[in-house]
């Protein structure tokens, strides 16, 4: 690819930027959210047509008018936001857009499900076949994506975020895969915000920056601190590293050791029971606590109970079982807008579903919350001169990135996206906040934001319950950590108790006690789910 071009009205996504991927290689892609690395890789793609700049491949000119063309062409990609049809199921998905894939009959189709069973289990992967979309979580459309690509035998694979949401037992089981691939011939281009990741498993890097071309790097030529100093054009005290460093915000004292949690929790869930989409469990008998405070994890992978609770804490799903209480008082019964009234906030798991209004603009999505109140309006009219106020007030301060604040949500990059959901939230008085996947696809400039975000919410008293597949946020962030499989907790660690191996193998539905002579065991005896 040289002098790709890219404009979106007077936005410059891509400013003439040059990338080359060589046979057996994995390449590392790095930037900021809004860098420009999606849409190089949608260019090359064939999602996007280039303003300018040409793209060979195997030494060719190669004319991209869809993606069926570059899928024509070996060219495979998985997106960090799904290209996937919600009503059909994962079978229909992975044929969708092959000739004759929508007629397929049922012993066709049970054709693909026994491919993708193989390459579920081969890859750590597994999803039901025959599920409809969705049916499915966040993690398990991610992986559909992942199996669809392996399915077509992609020469080029171009993969957005593979292991956001993969345990690190399970990340270590996709990743030699990815080399083995690259081994056989393969070209991988890796996208990615774990700097660790490029580190070890990539040939080359290259980082991009405001849509302009930084450097390609080896990573021996280079470090994880001068990779993130390249991608924000700054230091960066997230550290995120292969050496285990923990993460340290800015004040002195805020990885001090944390008081007895207060004795009256703010946030308390006793015996929750709830089934899922599919009629099946999902909750299974979950009780924790969260004091004033404190922030209290519940780490796994996605589709083990994690959308189901979110719902029943926020009143969006019944529980069949059990109570929630919040800051003393039962709101089993009540609806999302009564807990939201006494004090509850939630950054949900997909915020372009439920924390972002994608057509309304970054101004009422600001606000939109707290419409129908002083100062912003009555429950007849808006007052659009506070809404714009109020809105330029909390982009400056959560230092969102819009042309004006009357650009719509729905063009916004994630990181951006994600600083509106948490401006919004921490612009009110809140007791209780639920904070599920906050940095999924953040750079580690936006992660770096939201960390300091959440530690000034708990340092301000807030009770914050995290939900979270990624460990290294987890064990960042937590004053105490439960694990969540299967829809049960199965396991509980103090801060001082936290354990990387313990923690990660639990996440994968090995037992919490398992000692370190015993892995081997355990990882032979690990629940097929």
């Amino acid at each position: 690819m040289e002098g790709i071009v890219k404009r979106f009205g007077s936005v410059v996504a891509l400013g003439g930027v040059d990338f080359d991927l060589r046979p057996g290689e994995i390449h590392g892609l790095l930037g900021e959210n809004g860098a420009g690395k999606t849409t190089l890789m949608n260019v090359l793609y064939g999602l996007f047509p280039a303003d300018a700049g040409t793209i060979s491949f195997d030494g060719r000119p190669l004319r991209l008018r869809g993606p069926q063309d570059a899928i024509a062409a070996g060219i495979g990609m998985v997106h960090q936001h799904y290209m996937l049809v919600p009503t059909l199921t994962v079978a229909e998905n992975t044929v969708l857009g092959e000739r004759g894939g929508a007629l397929l009959g049922r012993r066709s189709l049970e054709a693909v499900a026994a491919r993708l069973r193989e390459l579920g289990e081969r890859y750590g992967l597994g999803v039901d076949p025959f599920a409809r979309v969705w049916q499915l979580s966040v993690g398990e459309q991610q992986r559909v994506e992942i199996l669809r690509a392996l399915y077509r035998d992609a020469r080029v694979l171009v993969l957005d975020e593979p292991t956001a949401l993969l345990t690190p037992f399970e990340a270590e089981q996709l990743l030699p895969k990815l080399q083995t691939m690259a081994a056989e011939g393969a070209s991988i281009v890796f996208i990615t915000h774990h700097l660790e990741e490029v580190m070890a498993w990539t040939n080359r890097i290259t980082v991009l920056r405001h849509g302009k071309h930084v450097a390609t790097v080896r990573p021996q030529e280079t470090s994880t601190n001068e990779l993130a100093r390249m991608m924000v054009g700054r230091d960066v005290t997230l550290v995120r590293l292969a050496t285990g460093t923990a993460w340290q915000p800015g004040s002195a004292d805020a990885r001090r050791e944390k008081p007895v949690a207060a004795p009256t929790p703010v946030l308390c869930a006793e015996g929750l029971e709830a089934l899922g989409d599919r009629g099946t469990p999902a909750l299974r008998d979950v009780s924790f606590l969260v004091a004033a405070g404190e922030i209290v994890a519940i780490a796994g992978v996605e589709g083990n109970g994690q959308s189901e609770l979110e719902e029943v804490l926020l009143g969006i799903r019944t529980p069949d079982a059990g109570r929630v209480r919040l800051a003393g008082g039962d709101v089993t019964t009540l609806d999302t807008a009564s807990r939201l009234k006494r004090g509850l906030g939630l950054v949900p798991s997909d915020r372009y579903r439920r924390g972002l209004i994608r057509e309304l603009s970054v101004a009422h999505n600001l606000v939109f919350d707290r419409i129908g109140e002083a100062p912003f309006g009555t429950r007849f009219t808006l007052r659009k001169r506070s809404i714009l106020a109020r809105a330029v007030e909390l982009i400056e301060q959560f230092s969102i990135r819009v042309s004006r604040p009357e650009q719509a949500a729905g063009t916004l990059s994630g990181g951006n996206a994600q600083r509106v959901v948490l401006a919004r939230l921490l612009g009110r008085d809140l007791r209780c906040l639920i904070v599920a996947q906050p940095t999924r696809g953040l750079d580690v400039g936006a992660i770096e934001f939201v960390w300091e975000q959440l530690d000034a919410a708990r340092n301000g008293g807030v009770a914050i319950l995290l939900v979270s597949t990624d460990l290294d946020e987890v064990m960042a962030l937590a004053d105490r950590c439960h694990v969540i499989y299967e829809g049960r907790l199965v396991g509980e660690w103090a801060r001082g108790e936290f354990d990387r191996e313990r923690i990660g193998l639990a996440m994968g539905g090995v037992r919490a006690d398992v000692r370190e002579t015993d892995r081997p065991t355990a990882l032979a005896k690990r629940d097929v789910r």
